[in-house]
C-alpha cells in the first residue's frame, strides 16, 4: 500500500476583511510519488489551497499534515513553481539553479553535483553558461524546475506553470514533468485550468466548486503513462470530466412558489 505524504483535514479559509469563506471543508489525501491536478475556474480556491500545503498561507481552521506533522510554515520538504519564473537575468544558468542552494549547508561539490543533476533532468546540460536572455519562454521554466529540483524536495507545487508558453512547448514541459515523476518518485501538485494537462499528467484530477471553493469531484485516471491525447480513453476522460467541470459551477435551481 502506496503511503500518504499529504493529509489535508477538514480544511477552512476565510479572509477576515472580506468575512467570505475562499474554501470550506476541504478533505484529501495524496499518495507519495502521485500527480494530482487541481481544477476549476478562477475563484474556486486552487491556488489558496496550493498556498496552504505549501505553508505560505495559514488555515482558518482544520489540519494540513506533511509526513505525518503539521504544516505551519513553508519548507524544504515542498517548493512552489509559477508562471513567473523568477530567474536572476545577471545569472548563469548554472548560477541560477545554484542560487537555490547558496543558504544551504552542503559543500562546494554537493552543490555543483545537485546543479548537474538537475540541469541534466531537463535537458538543460548543454546551457550551463547561457543567460536567461538567451533562453527561450520554455528553457527558461526548465531552469526554474531544475533550480526546484536542486533542492531534492519531496513535494513540487505547480501554479499553472505553464499558461504562457505555446502549445508545443507546453506539451514537451508536461513530458519533462512525467519523466521526473517517473525518475525521482516525486509528488506533484498542479494547478491547472487546463482540462487536456490535468488528464494527460495526473493520476487524478480534483474538480473544485465555488462559492465557497470546495472538492465536488475526484476523477481516477486509469491510463497508462504514456498517454496518447488522440486516443478513445482521452477523449472518453476528456468528456467525463468536461461534463463534471460544467455541473460543479451551475448555479443552484430556484424554487418558486406559485
Amino acid at each position: 500500500m502506496t503511503q500518504s505524504i499529504i493529509d489535508v483535514q477538514a480544511l477552512h479559509k476565510t479572509y477576515p476583511s472580506s468575512n467570505k469563506a475562499v474554501l470550506e471543508n476541504v478533505s484529501l489525501t495524496i499518495k507519495r510519488g502521485e500527480i494530482v491536478a487541481f481544477l476549476g475556474k478562477s475563484g474556486c480556491g486552487k491556488t489558496t489551497l496550493l498556498n496552504m500545503i505549501g505553508g505560505f498561507e495559514p488555515a482558518s481552521s482544520g489540519d494540513i499534515l506533511l509526513d505525518g506533522e503539521r504544516v505551519t510554515k513553508p519548507s524544504q520538504k515542498s517548493i512552489m513553481l509559477m508562471q513567473s519564473y523568477g530567474l536572476l537575468p545577471w545569472r548563469t544558468v548554472y548560477h541560477n539553479v545554484l542560487f537555490a542552494l547558496e543558504n544551504s549547508t552542503l559543500s562546494k561539490a554537493e552543490k555543483h553535483t545537485r546543479v548537474l543533476k538537475g540541469l541534466a533532468l531537463v535537458g538543460l546540460s548543454d546551457r550551463l553558461n547561457a543567460m536567461p536572455s538567451e533562453l527561450s519562454g520554455g528553457m527558461q521554466q526548465r531552469v526554474a524546475i531544475a533550480r526546484a529540483l536542486a533542492i531534492e524536495p519531496e513535494i513540487i507545487l505547480m501554479d499553472e506553470p505553464f499558461a504562457a508558453l505555446d502549445t508545443f512547448t507546453r506539451y514537451f514541459l508536461q513530458d519533462e514533468i512525467t519523466k521526473i515523476n517517473k525518475e525521482q518518485h516525486m509528488t506533484i501538485l498542479l494547478v491547472t485550468h487546463d482540462i487536456d494537462e490535468a488528464i494527460y499528467l495526473a493520476d487524478r484530477v480534483i474538480i473544485l466548486a465555488p462559492n465557497p471553493g470546495r472538492i465536488y469531484k475526484e476523477v481516477t485516471i486509469q491510463l497508462p503513462r504514456e498517454r496518447d491525447r488522440a486516443s478513445r480513453d482521452f477523449q472518453h476522460y476528456r468528456e467525463l470530466i468536461f461534463n463534471e467541470f460544467h455541473l460543479s459551477h451551475e448555479p443552484p435551481a430556484i424554487e418558486y412558489n406559485i
